[in-house]
């Protein structure tokens, strides 16, 4: 009732904050940030347009026909109060197309709220001329109609992923009750954390809704996966018992394991999380407080109603399985796996390295790019609307905006030569041709602003070079050489540019925190270096492999067809550090699991080779289980019909599954083995294993006897673990 009760307060102080959505100026970087805030100053900032495209609904344009649903147009939106003027109609070049452009008040955040009255006129114009095709496109409407279709993919996805999260549970358990006590507990984590975000939003900005995708799919991975070790432990613990003790005190046996596990992963998710903050970047704080705040939330329930909830369930969640006697939770087909990589350790260790180094390859020749409208998906009407207005209309695309703010003194010379500029772009094929370049200048005179139309995708070769060519040639050329000035180069393409240079410049930085954090947490959890420094790089050799299949699917067009995509030939420029984050708390979740389980068996003497079979076996089924949970979350994902959200799903896919196989199979227990007894620096073990101070200390494990009824018999693998 009081998780309940968390989970209502959460949602309702949410709700009565509000979400604080980012304005325009929280998304400035770099140079070409700067040229917005030199815009802002001057308001020479380009107001919101939408366009209204007319053509053929077949064959040929009917000129007249076309000329009065322009007219008509016109006249449905010059009385909208979000509408300050309604342009004359532009014929495209062929004569294939007519064009109203329309300007709205307000920025491009106001125009979002603005544009739905637009949409309606439209359509409205569409239902009385039939026989043309009439449609709207713009920031707005795009904007609009790509979170739309996300939002409804994301219900879809979420409609596949609980069944199917479900369905792998009760395999797993073979009880309805224990299959939805994770999923539930998910959920209500996945409801908290939203809640909460809205609180966190007023201190790191709302990036439009970017972080909710993230939120459900991280709170759906940790927080079943921290339910799911709870439970499987519980188990476990009595079937280690046969059945002799109760729900009650299995539950506390795997509180005082599995839970403190629990706790060392949530820490190390949320730190790897807590590294986003250091790119500076509203989109990647925001991502980062919603994870963190579901993460922490998973954690907290794992710990609070979860162990209630089983002890107060009892043998209901036993379902029609009967508890084992005697069971020793470890699984035979690892068991049987892992003999041949004891036998020889250092030659798996070495096909392991190999089959790392294969699939990171390609990550060397990664190309990053901004998504931008041209990867936006054509399902969305705005979207497919644009391409074609673009295909008649080449300089209402992707632009060009240089900023000029000059002193008194050299304000005529600069604008002066803002206008050479301009000349000498005419005839120049790297920039349109089918308009006029404008010069804006400021009520003071001393800004002054040029849009320079690019025919091209702001993603594409030629996109950049028409970049390299106004910063590295024009400009120091023309106003770049007025003395008393400041240039700078803003648009699509120039921002795309500088947020991947801003990227590259933070992203050692945040691999650094990353790391010596994870380094941290791994040294508080098994107080060993070794073991600490092996997690950080199982963490990146992890990372490396979905940074390599990122780029070998997605910037080729083999895969196109299967996962529903085409492809722009980049990886999305924000995709490397969210998979490294999200990765590196993942992987080291599964890593503090199956070292714990490891450390155990040391801790009753066995030897490290012998633990190293011992503990991997013993959590190969809750460990396995959680990956095909997070796979099949992960999975869903490709659902979105969004090539950003599916480069997570693959990437995060493919981690789990090489983390949770060949990491688990083939590196760890091979580097363990060499290392033997090493591993435990600065520990000591004796001469047949068994670490000092058992059960002494945070990293020792429980007194089990203390929670046994007078006369049970402890199974050999119980005593002293």
């Amino acid at each position: 009732m009081g998780w309940l009760l968390f989970v209502v307060v959460c949602v309702g102080a949410g709700a009565a904050t509000g979400t604080n959505k980012g304005e325009f100026s929280d998304f400035w970087i770099g140079e070409a940030g700067r040229a917005e805030s030199i815009a802002a100053a001057g308001k020479l900032t380009p107001p919101p347009v939408e366009q209204i495209l007319i053509t053929a609904g077949r064959g040929k344009l009917d000129t007249a026909a076309a000329q009065d649903a322009a007219r008509d147009v016109s006249r449905r939106m010059v009385d909208l109060p979000a509408v300050v003027s309604v342009a004359k109609p532009a014929a495209a070049r062929d004569k294939s197309a007519l064009m109203v452009a329309v300007t709205l008040r307000g920025n491009k955040e106001t125009a979002k709220e603005d544009v739905d009255a637009l949409l309606k006129q439209t359509e409205a114009v569409r239902r009385d001329h039939g026989e043309l095709r009439i449609e709207q496109t713009g920031n707005a409407s795009i904007s609009n109609g790509v979170n739309d279709k996300q939002g409804q993919d994301l219900q879809r996805t979420e409609a596949i992923s609980l069944p199917v999260t479900f369905i792998i549970l009760f395999v797993v358990f073979g009880s309805v009750l224990a299959a939805g006590i994770p999923l539930l507990l998910a959920l209500f984590a996945f409801t908290g954390a939203v809640g909460l975000y809205g609180l966190a939003s007023w201190i790191t900005p709302d990036a439009g809704g970017a972080a909710l995708s993230v939120i459900f799919m991280l709170g759906m991975a940790v927080g079943v996966d921290y339910s799911l070790f709870y439970l499987k432990r519980a188990r476990e613990e009595r079937e280690r018992t046969g059945g002799t003790i109760s729900h009650a005190t299995a539950v506390e046996l795997a509180a005082a394991t599995s839970g403190r596990a629990v706790v060392d992963s949530g820490l190390a998710v949320a730190l790897a999380l807590g590294g986003l903050y250091l790119m500076d970047d509203v989109i990647f704080s925001s991502i980062a407080s919603g994870a963190i705040l579901v993460t922490l939330v998973a954690v907290a329930g794992s710990l609070t109603v979860l162990p209630a909830l089983l002890a107060k369930l009892a043998n209901r969640t036993d379902g029609r399985r009967k508890v084992r006697r005697g069971g020793t939770g470890q699984s035979r087909v690892w068991t049987t796996l892992l003999r041949p990589v004891m036998r020889r350790p250092l030659a798996t260790l070495l096909i392991g390295v190999a089959a790392t180094a294969a699939l990171a390859l390609p990550a060397l020749n990664m190309k990053l790019g901004t998504e931008g409208k041209e990867t936006f998906p054509d399902s969305v009407p705005a979207v497919a609307t644009y391409d074609r207005m673009t295909a008649a209309y080449p300089s209402q695309g992707t632009a060009h905006l240089v900023l000029v703010r000059s002193d008194a003194a050299h304000a005529g010379q600069a604008e002066s030569a803002l206008r050479r500029l301009a000349d000498r772009t005419r005839g120049d094929q790297l920039f349109a041709q089918d308009s006029e370049p404008g010069v804006r200048m400021s009520q003071d005179g001393r800004t002054a602003l040029l849009r320079l139309p690019v025919p091209y995708a702001e993603n594409s070769a030629e996109g950049e070079r028409s970049l390299e060519r106004l910063r590295d040639e024009l400009i120091p050329a023309t106003v770049g050489a007025v003395a008393g000035t400041e240039t700078t180069v803003s648009g699509e393409i120039a921002y795309g540019a500088d947020y991947a240079a801003h990227q590259a410049e933070r992203l050692p930085w945040v691999i650094l925190f990353v790391s010596l954090a994870t380094l941290a947490v791994m040294y508080a959890a098994f107080r060993s270096v070794v073991m600490a420094a092996l997690g950080v790089l199982l963490n990146l050799t992890t990372v490396l492999v979905s940074w390599g299949v990122l780029t070998l699917v997605f910037q080729g067009t083999w895969a196109q067809g299967l996962l529903g995509f085409d492809s722009t030939g980049f990886v999305g420029s924000r995709m490397p550090l969210m998979v490294f984050a999200i990765l590196v708390g993942l992987s080291t979740d599964y890593q503090i699991f199956v070292v714990s389980r490891i450390k155990e068996a040391v801790r009753r003497g066995v030897p490290t080779r012998e633990a190293v079979v011992d503990g991997v076996a013993g959590s190969a089924s809750v460990v396995t289980s959680a990956a095909v949970i997070m796979v099949s979350v992960f999975v869903s994902f490709l659902f979105i019909d969004r090539i950003e959200m599916k480069q997570l799903a693959v990437g995060l896919t493919v981690a789990v599954l090489f983390d949770a196989v060949v990491l688990r199979a083939l590196i760890l227990p091979s580097a363990m083995a060499l290392l033997g007894e090493r591993c435990w620096w600065p520990l000591r073990t004796g001469g047949t294993g068994g670490l000092p101070g058992a059960g002494e200390g945070r990293g020792a494990a429980p007194d089990e006897d203390r929670f046994l009824p007078t006369g049970t018999a402890v199974p050999g693998g119980l005593r002293g673990a």
